[in-house]
């Protein structure tokens, strides 16, 4: 499904969406800094949650595992060139956020219950009407699966198991069934107290916990950079030059050869990692508090800017300077494990291993709401709340599942969930446009700009 026609759709859908917009969402980068720290804020305003719960239970769900599995996967089988794919992908998964996310407003809908709900299915139902509700099925449908937690649970799994429990003589390294159940086990109690909770609760959790893991992430690489400051120049270059001969490929040559493969290994890691134009942030950005859909569309911007500009690219830097991508080791979370061990040295790993497990919960506690508000929109949200106890079993599954099942899996239903989403947002785009113009408009002459 990740063939050249969906890349095209993604990176040739943002680059529209760049120039439609004449680069207007990077123009007002800190007007989005304004409205994240609250200046606009009013709480009578529709929706559940502020601007800022609302990128924070978005980065909650994208700077996650991917961040720091996902960026190894892709180096891998990729390369250093992947990481300069990731990074285009990102520039251009701006202006998709900025579009998506201000839709997910502006076409907001009400479930069953009567109460305002966002997403790409109510954009598609509202904004396009009844007759391609088939589409918003098609969203629902694949935004039941695509957010499973197997891919966490299975990552924070592995580490423990690989870093904790056989180092240490545990487990048995033959025998690591028993050991990855229990672990699910324990990661499904601690989901548990949050996902049952809603949105509401998901945003308090996650407002608090993404900061303060994201800045404790990056202050380890940094680090790590520092130490090997001497080669960091080096793969800086590398990552650009690779990007176009793909000497460190080992993937299969496809979609136009050896860089054509690249581009489609990096474009899909960054639509893991930051998810633009898959379509899971309208689903946590339309639940925002605001009556203005520009203002939600430049806070969800920021997102892909943090998780795959930042996060992603110190994951990258971090197994590129230390030397261990050339291993042949593919199995992400260990991979940049021994990045931080051949830097730090032991005390690396558990530092890792804390950043995997913030990491980890955020994204199980974000992806649990927006499963249940796709079964709510097909069946009716009085029985979405049942879809949690089947989001349980599923972190069972992805704690003894391989991770090459649990990749194609989520690879697959992202696949599906952005045909929906990249169709109705260049459907609409015209309707962003003029709302962003009048936006700005009042904005100048209020003199908040």
């Amino acid at each position: 499904m990740w063939g050249t026609p969906l890349v095209i759709l993604l990176v040739g859908g943002g680059l529209y969406f760049l120039i439609y917009s004449r680069f207007t969402p990077y123009r007002y980068f800190f007007h989005a800094i304004e409205i994240l720290r609250g200046k606009f804020d009013d709480p009578d305003d529709p929706g559940d949650i502020s601007h800022f719960e609302a990128l924070s239970s978005a980065l909650a769900a994208t700077v996650g595992l991917g961040n720091i599995s996902g960026v190894a996967v892709a180096i891998a089988i990729g390369g250093p060139g992947a990481v300069f794919w990731m990074w285009i992908s990102a520039i251009v998964g701006m202006a998709t956020k900025f579009f998506t996310c201000s839709l997910s407003i502006m076409y907001r809908g009400k479930d069953s219950n009567g109460d305002i709900q966002g997403g790409t299915m109510y954009m598609i139902v509202e904004g396009l009407g009844k007759k391609w509700k088939p589409l918003a099925a098609l969203f629902a449908i694949a935004g039941l699966f695509g957010p499973l937690p197997i891919f966490q649970a299975n990552q924070v799994t592995q580490i423990v198991r690989d870093f904790v429990l056989v180092p240490n003589g545990i487990t048995d390294p033959a025998n690591t069934f028993t050991s990855d159940l229990i672990s699910g086990l324990v990661i499904l109690a601690i989901v548990s107290i949050v996902i049952f909770g809603g949105i509401k609760r998901v945003g308090k959790v996650a407002s608090k916990m993404v900061p303060a893991m994201v800045l404790i992430y990056v202050s380890c690489v940094l680090v790590i950079l520092t130490i090997h400051i001497d080669v960091l120049g080096h793969y800086l270059v590398l990552i650009v030059t690779d990007a176009f001969q793909g000497a460190y490929f080992n993937g299969d040559a496809a979609f136009g050869g050896v860089v054509g493969s690249l581009i489609v290994h990096g474009t899909k890691r960054a639509a893991f990692s930051n998810e633009a134009g898959i379509g899971t942030a309208t689903l946590a950005h339309g639940a925002a508090k605001t009556k203005e859909p520009i203002r939600e569309g430049l806070v969800a911007m920021m997102g892909p800017f943090i998780d795959t500009l930042v996060v992603c690219t110190m994951t990258a830097l971090a197994i590129l300077v230390t030397d261990v991508w050339t291993s042949g080791e593919l199995n992400g979370i260990t991979l940049t494990a021994s990045a931080f061990q051949e830097a730090i040295g032991p005390f690396g790993v558990y530092l890792l291993i804390f950043c995997v497990l913030i990491f980890g919960f955020s994204s199980l506690f974000t992806y649990s709401y927006y499963s249940t508000k796709c079964l709510g929109f097909l069946i009716g949200a009085d029985k979405q709340k049942y879809f949690n106890y089947f989001y349980a079993v599923a972190i069972i599954f992805g704690s003894v599942a391989t991770i090459n099942a649990v990749l194609n899996f989520t690879d697959g239903m992202f696949a599906l969930m952005s045909i929906p989403t990249m169709t109705v947002a260049i459907l609409l785009s015209p309707k962003v446009m003029a709302a962003s113009r009048d936006y700005f408009e009042r904005m100048k002459s209020a003199g908040n700009l």
